[in-house]
């Protein structure tokens, strides 16, 4: 026999954790490093540091990581430190006297369900803005100590890590995270094994691991399906934030929905709302549907149930941001769902169209979420109107400005934001109850105690700490990726702690509009390289890696920071994450914004500035519509000057440019004899004491329970109550008007006014008499009048007379409004019958309207 070269079996590799022994004394570090408490409570964040400053920093600030690299002599040691021993009983009697207090057992329980969670760069789960709000909601319901608990996804590779090329390239990279070494924890089930939820897809189950993030009281479960269970083709759903195609998408969006629901039921969790981050989780209603369902009701009084106690937060301000499914497509995974609910197909796929008979029309969750959620709310007072006309199409019969979508504008997290030194001048001059009333304008005056040396110096420190920072984190990357070392070295020696430093860092889409700065390059020039009055911008940002006109933003700017006369004068720093965003938010003089008006939906980056003495410049847009005062800031007019965008991008350019140089700058560069202007510290002081306190994340939790949590939670309880007998008898009520609803007719009616026209100071009469099919005072009538408009869609509602019932015989009602005109002009006017009931919460819960004649 012929003897082989080489004869090797296939090693089949086994993962194997080998985890660093604490001693005992030093245990509970282990507990803190895997809660989030740490990522808001500076003092964790020193003692974690205070342990090993260049391992601490060498793992991201992770102190999951940095435990386990501890050598043992080090952990001897620090066991034989007194002073340091003193700090972590300290540190861990602070958290566990936090961990300790019981929940706020009067305000309702809560499930939230969003995409992403922006926690720490350590964890990466998030992408922008939605994660970070989500993010932030999650550590001040833990603060507030609220009853909630969240779902979202634990993504192998998460959002891209951003590099630029030697040309400006945006360079995407996925680096999958070690889960063993993530501030989480496995979720076991009652036996002790790997909690598994089973979700199903078509005609097929993909099974998730469960994950737990400790976000100090609050329990954050994510999603893994990562695993040798599942196919090749759905290992995939949980690897990419936003990754992937249409169909990834959906599958994703079932997962977080349907298996977010599912997960919830698992662990014995049942909460009284449930609350929809963006379209994303609204098939979470769906499998409540479905669980109604089961229990014996109809599909008619389930949705009463659901809706009840669903709420849906949108973030988009246009209709092309959301999720949109081909029939086909969504069919081939939902497919089954009707015959579970008891309803047709077109039934269901029409709940998610805007108009349900267009079978050409896709699917869209936004619209689904509309339909299965009691309430509907943008995230700022602008955003809530933008949402109103963008949704209206779902309710016709109502004028945007009637329906019921509200808002609630976003704020962010002061712990998480507010810059160490700044929480220190925090905590020793406003009140001791501050952190409980946030809020409080009044408390937030105290800033005007202190002196303007100590504000100057504290923005000093945090401009040479994010100086610092940069030239700390960015050397190695610029020196491997741009190519000439001579080039960078000028570069970092060219950043001026004392220049004047403006950050423009978010989101590079194009509505951001992050080109306008760019316009005049000869008149910037001159901005940036004045000797005596330097100026600094910082730019930061990704792009999707979709998205190539961001992507083209990105490039252009690089390509100028890049010139001569713009070298380390604007910079362009890559891979804007949580870190970086903390020292940019803290570090720079003022914080700008140029987005197209009204596309801002609510925008936070700003809000984080607030906290920190950062001055905003920004277009009146989004939250600063409502956060400008004048004196503590600048903003650039709301209104549209030109219908045309390169007009008006002209314009608000040259507006930016001469804020700058007739306004900014010359104040900023005021200096009395001890070298800082008195003016500018005065607009940082009206900044903090004025603005700041409208926009924390306690205030914007305190608006969810106000206005939506304890008025659903109200009226969900009462729906449930006696077997859902309430929710049964609105369900029948329903059921009773619609199939009667096209028999209901005008027998007689008096509508000489509206026929003839009247004048002002004269009282006149509107009858109708209408036969109620044996509905009995079910209907409500109201006289609308708009002010004449050639255009059908351009309206303005002038006046809505109610009609009471002045009497009744049999079926027929008498319905009569008393109209007194006090303005001459030309109206339009129409009468609307809707339907009533004192059970409904608003008007569109039940949208059917006639226009009678």
């Amino acid at each position: 026999m012929k003897i082989k070269a080489d004869y090797v079996n296939t090693p089949q590799w086994k993962e194997l954790t080998v985890k660093s022994r604490l001693p005992e004394q030093l245990k509970c570090l282990d507990e803190i490093a895997h809660n989030m408490w740490w990522a808001w409570n500076y003092e964790a964040r020193n003692l974690f540091k205070s342990l090993d400053a260049n391992i601490y920093e060498e793992a991201v600030l992770n102190p999951v990581v940095l435990l386990e690299r501890l050598s043992y002599e080090r952990k001897e040691a620090i066991v034989k430190d007194k002073a340091i021993m003193k700090k972590v009983k300290e540190v861990y009697a602070d958290f566990r006297a936090y961990m300790d207090e019981k929940p706020d057992s009067k305000r309702p329980s809560v499930a939230y369900f969003s995409m992403e969670y922006g926690l720490s760069q350590v964890l990466k789960i998030y992408s922008g803005g939605l994660g970070m709000l989500a993010g932030d909601y999650l550590k001040e319901a833990s603060d507030s100590n609220v009853n909630l608990c969240a779902v979202g996804f634990l993504y192998r590779y998460g959002y891209f890590t951003q590099s630029l090329s030697i040309d400006g390239q945006q360079i995407a990279k996925y680096d999958a995270q070690n889960f063993n070494s993530l501030p989480i924890e496995r979720q076991l089930d009652e036996n002790g094994n790997p909690l598994i939820v089973d979700v199903p897809y078509t005609n097929y189950l993909v099974h998730a691991y469960v994950w737990r993030v400790n976000v100090g009281r609050i329990s954050l479960y994510l999603l893994d399906t990562d695993n040798d269970m599942n196919s090749e083709f759905d290992k995939p759903i949980t690897h990419s934030l936003y990754g992937g195609d249409w169909e990834n998408r959906l599958k994703q969006e079932i997962l977080l929905g349907i298996g977010g629901i599912l997960t919830l039921k698992k662990l014995g969790i049942k909460k009284d709302i449930y609350h929809c981050n963006e379209g994303h989780a609204a098939l979470c209603n769906l499998q409540r549907l479905c669980d109604y369902v089961d229990s014996g009701l109809t599909f008619n009084q389930s949705i009463e149930l659901v809706r009840s106690s669903s709420l849906y937060t949108v973030h988009t301000p246009v209709p092309a941001g959301h999720d949109y499914f081909e029939e086909s497509l969504f069919g081939k995974y939902m497919g089954g769902y009707p015959a579970k609910l008891g309803i047709s197909w077109d039934e269901f796929i029409g709940m998610g169209r805007q108009n349900p008979d267009d079978h050409g029309e896709r699917f869209c969750m936004s619209t689904f979420a509309c339909n299965t959620c009691q309430e509907v709310n943008g995230v700022s007072k602008l955003h809530g109107w933008v949402s109103q006309k963008m949704f209206a199409p779902l309710w016709n019969g109502y004028f945007p400005e009637e329906n019921h979508v509200g808002y609630v504008t976003n704020g962010v997290h002061f712990p998480t934001w507010t810059a160490t030194e700044w929480r220190k001048i925090y905590d020793k001059y406003f009140d001791p109850n501050f952190m409980n009333d946030q809020s409080n304008e009044e408390i937030w005056h105290g800033i005007y105690n202190v002196s303007d040396d100590e504000i100057w110096k504290t923005r000093m420190a945090l401009k040479q700490k994010l100086v610092d920072y940069i030239r700390e984190k960015f050397t190695e990357s610029w020196l491997r990726n741009q190519g000439d070392p001579a080039r960078v070295v000028s570069l970092l020696q060219r950043i001026n702690p004392n220049a004047l430093m403006i950050g423009f860092c978010r989101r590079f889409a194009t509505y951001k509009r992050a080109h306008l700065l760019f316009t005049d390059l000869d008149r910037l020039s001159k901005l940036v390289n004045d000797p005596e009055h330097p100026v600094l911008f910082f730019f930061s940002g990704k792009a999707h890696p979709a998205d190539g006109a961001g992507q083209g933003l990105i490039k252009r700017i690089y390509e100028i920071s890049q010139r001569p006369e713009f070298l380390g004068k604007i910079i362009f720093l890559e891979d804007y994450d949580m870190q970086l965003a903390r020292r940019l938010v803290s570090g720079v003089d003022i914080w700008m914004n140029t987005p197209t008006r009204p596309l801002e939906a609510s925008g936070t980056s700003g809000e984080k500035a607030e906290m920190n003495g950062v001055v905003n410049l920004s277009v009146l847009d989004g939250w600063w519509v409502e956060g400008y005062r004048k004196g503590a800031g600048w903003a650039l007019p709301q209104k549209r000057t030109y219908e045309n965008q390169a007009y008006q991008d002209q314009l608000d350019a040259a507006t930016i440019y001469s804020l700058f140089e007739n306004d900014i700058i010359p104040l900023y560069y005021n200096h009395n004899k001890k070298g800082y202007s008195e003016d500018w510290i005065k607009v940082v002081k009206n900044s903090i004491a004025t603005i700041a306190p409208h926009y924390t994340m306690k205030r914007q939790l305190d608006d969810y329970y106000e206005k939506f949590y304890i008025r659903q939670s109200i009226r969900a309880k009462k729906l449930a109550e006696n077997n859902n007998s309430l929710a049964k008898e609105i369900a029948q009520w329903k059921e009773t008007v619609a199939e009667r609803w096209d028999s209901i007719n005008v027998v007689t009616k008096d509508t000489s006014l509206l026929e003839n026209g009247g004048e002002t100071g004269v009282k006149y009469s509107v009858k109708y008499v209408i036969d109620e099919q044996g509905l009995n005072d079910a209907i409500g009538l109201e006289l609308v009048t708009l002010k004449n408009d050639k255009s059908n869609d351009d309206h303005q509602i002038y006046a809505i007379h109610q009609f009471k019932i002045v009497g009744h015989e049999g079926n027929n009602y008498t319905f009569e409004a008393q109209v007194e005109p006090d303005q001459a002009g030309a109206f339009r006017s129409c009468v609307r019958m809707y339907p009533k009931n004192v059970n409904l919460p608003h008007r569109q819960d039940f949208c059917y309207v006639k226009w009678l004649d």
